[in-house]
């Protein structure tokens, strides 16, 4: 039983779950096998009619389930794609590449339930409700206007994409965002990293998502302050879990308190000031990069203590970072990744482990991480005593032991 399912010659258990092996055997023209007819040119079953199991249906609505993409006739210069998924093809999925064809495309036609419209390096200055309209407009979920020479966005730009999850505006010349621009569409990623931003209100990224989590790239912009979504405002907090803020020119943590923050990225910019509090309202915060700093000289005792959640801390690449003492983690007990590459910051301080009870691996140099042991002595330890806790630090590409720290 293990040999064949569903007439298809040679295809033993490891076969079964990959359709895609070629078969082990071939039998002979003709060759009749009790309960089943073989036919020696074909890969796919002809016909099942003895001893149909679970496994064999399974087996067929897996060859069903492919898909398939075609092309279809599309506005002169751009490609319209179906991609068709699902049981007998029952679903399709339509993309439009209008790229690289000039401002003269917009406003362009597109295919009814179109899913994704790239209309990226056409030059494009300004978008507009007009630009975004049309029967095909309706079903977007993606849209690309990256590359284009966009100086500024209506506020009802996108009012009516009302199924719209992911809206890509990087690399062009945006410098302010209207009030509101979001509010019309489920947006779950907004990319506006290079541009020309300023100044930018957390409130304006506030959209018709109902909950579900929001990833903003804001990297690579001029951006030098961020405002707090207020306290009394109308509508409510926007749902990032994901923020980057790399690159840009932020002195200070700016007040990003009741976000529902994961993921944050201070990477690069020329902080300044970094003092207890700072990360306030912040507790859900599992990963923090602080990575390349052009400012900040010393971290101070207890900068870190409202992130209770974090697992992850990124300072690698700070080569005039300071220790202020091992205080400096305090707060931390979750935390099990530390990565200290590139920076000033060894030798480690003898009480890391003991602020930092969870903590895992740290990444002290380049190719050279450090592992958590448990070092157990030679004799059986007395009740109520502690194990050793040690770091052991080696050269990830020599597998050449460094250490160990013990802690």
């Amino acid at each position: 039983m293990g040999q064949k399912c569903c007439g298809v010659p040679g295809l033993g258990k490891q076969a079964q779950k990959e359709p895609g092996l070629q078969p082990l055997t071939q039998p002979q023209r003709g060759v009749h096998r009790r309960g089943e007819w073989l036919d020696p040119h074909q890969q796919i079953p002809t016909v099942c009619l003895r001893g149909v199991t679970m496994l064999c249906v399974l087996f067929l609505l897996l060859l069903a389930m492919g898909r398939v993409q075609t092309t279809r006739p599309c506005f002169p210069g751009c490609q319209c794609e179906e991609e068709t998924f699902g049981l007998f093809d029952s679903f399709s999925l339509i993309r439009v590449d209008c790229s690289s064809l000039g401002p003269h495309i917009v406003p362009v036609p597109i295919p009814l339930d179109t899913a994704h419209l790239d209309l990226s390096s056409n030059r494009l200055e300004t978008v507009n409700e007009s630009v975004l309209a049309g029967p095909g407009y309706t079903t977007l979920a993606g849209l690309d206007l990256s590359h284009n020479l966009l100086t500024s966005i209506m506020p009802t730009a996108f009012s009516r994409l009302r199924y719209l999850e992911s809206l890509d505006l990087s690399h062009n010349g945006l410098a302010a965002l209207p009030a509101e621009i979001f509010t019309s569409s489920p947006l779950s990623d907004i990319n506006l990293s290079h541009n020309r931003l300023r100044e930018v209100s957390i409130s304006a990224f506030t959209t018709h998502s109902q909950g579900r989590a929001l990833h903003v790239d804001l990297s690579h912009n001029l951006i030098h302050r961020v405002l707090p979504h207020p306290a009394r405002a109308s509508l409510p907090a926007p749902t990032i879990q994901s923020l980057n803020l790399s690159w840009n020119r932020l002195r200070a943590v700016p007040d990003l308190r009741d976000l529902p923050l994961r993921y944050l990225s201070l990477d690069g910019n020329p902080l300044t000031i970094f003092h207890p509090g700072a990360f306030v309202g912040l507790a859900g915060l599992t990963h923090l990069s602080l990575s390349s700093l052009q400012g900040i000289l010393q971290l101070p005792p207890h900068g870190f203590r409202e992130l209770t959640g974090l697992q992850v801390l990124d300072l690698s690449g700070n080569p005039k970072l300071k220790w202020a003492g091992a205080e400096v983690f305090s707060g931390l007990g979750l935390l099990q990744e530390l990565d200290l590459s590139g920076s000033s910051l060894l030798p480690l301080p003898e009480m890391l482990l003991h602020h930092l009870p969870a903590l895992q691996s740290v990444s002290v140099g380049q190719d050279v991480q450090c592992r958590r042991l448990v070092r157990e002595g030679a004799y059986h330890r007395q009740p109520g005593s502690s194990p050793k806790v040690v770091l052991h630090c080696g050269d990830t590409q020599e597998s050449a032991a460094r250490g160990p720290y013990i802690l």
